[in-house]
């Protein structure tokens, strides 16, 4: 397989794209499956990673905007939530599709 610009091959970037993707849709479940089968690909897991890394910070703050809307916070909060959600993903998806190891300004690294 031909090696392209960037740190992984053409079918490690669309996967570590992938998993960055899939936080959007499905949370922190996508990129835990791309994580578990991309064992032998260094850059898709190490991309998979910082995914599920975000994906969980995401879900924290999912349940601390719920705890907060008992007080009517949290309900400001959700928009603000999505949004970010969507605008990480789609940048981190782009640059790990061109092979550039992204990392996100804010999440907790609990995955190593």
């Amino acid at each position: 397989m031909p090696e392209e610009k960037g740190t992984g091959s053409s079918d490690q970037n669309q996967m570590a794209m992938i998993a960055h993707l899939l936080g959007i849709v499905i949370g922190f479940i996508g990129p835990l499956i791309i994580m578990l089968t991309a064992k032998d690909k260094p850059f898709a897991l190490s991309q998979s990673k910082e995914a599920l890394n975000f994906q969980i910070t995401i879900t924290i703050a999912w349940v601390a905007a719920a705890v907060l809307s008992f007080i009517g916070i949290g309900f400001l909060l959700y928009p603000l939530i999505w949004v970010a959600n969507l605008i990480f993903c789609i940048i981190a998806g782009m640059a790990a599709n061109k092979g550039e190891d992204y990392k996100y300004p804010f999440a907790i690294r609990l995955v190593k």
